[in-house]
């Protein structure tokens, strides 16, 4: 019993304290990321716009890519868009990029991913932590819609899932990070027709 009261008493001291500054400095990396981007950012200017020692990061990151990776990740987590299982393709796709759109008209997000998406050109490391941290969760959330409607039919099982993949994701993702251009409702209801469409021609030729 002993136990479970320790386990349930709520943080407190040095925990909060450690918490409030990992808070800031999460704050202060991505206010930096966006400002100067990824190539001119250093851990010093972080950790002078956190208000804190250079230590302070060094004790939770071993360097810059380590601390955006997991920042990324973290982020990403919290932003994964939830799988619709109405039943109805057309309401599953429109659902799905609704959730991709709340996320991408972020404009720190819209910032931090055009730069990032420049920078990984250059950057192996960094082209494989978005690949996976980024790219992958989206796509299986993608693929997930997808089997889905050729279980119920609504699809062939002859759809290429790779390519059906990108046309769910690519039109919005381009047109956001890099055209800069908005999507309103009418945006994504006529890009739910026009990928409905696209995709009962998107099969696997014999």
């Amino acid at each position: 019993m002993a136990a479970k009261r320790k386990i349930d008493r709520p943080v407190s001291g040095g925990a909060v304290l450690r918490e409030r500054v990992t808070a800031a400095i999460t704050d202060a990396a991505l206010g930096e990321l966006a400002d100067v981007g990824y190539a001119r950012m250093s851990m010093e200017a972080v950790a002078r716009r956190a208000g804190v020692g250079k230590a302070a990061l060094y004790r939770r990151w071993p360097s810059k890519q380590a601390m955006i990776t997991e920042l990324v990740r973290s982020k990403i987590t919290e932003t994964l868009p939830h799988i619709p299982a109405t039943g109805d393709l057309h309401s599953d796709l429109r659902g799905l990029l609704a959730a991709y759109h709340s996320h991408l008209a972020n404009p720190l997000v819209a910032l931090i991913g055009a730069d990032l998406l420049a920078e990984s050109r250059r950057d192996s490391t960094l082209a494989d932590m978005l690949q996976t941290e980024v790219a992958a969760p989206r796509r299986q959330a993608a693929r997930c819609v997808l089997q889905g409607a050729i279980d119920h039919g609504e699809l062939p099982p002859t759809l290429d899932l790779k390519l059906a993949t990108d046309l769910l994701i690519a039109p919005l993702a381009f047109r956001t990070l890099i055209l800069d251009e908005r999507s309103d409702d009418e945006y994504l209801e006529t890009l739910t027709a026009a990928t409905l469409a696209a995709l009962k021609a998107a099969v696997r030729q014999p």
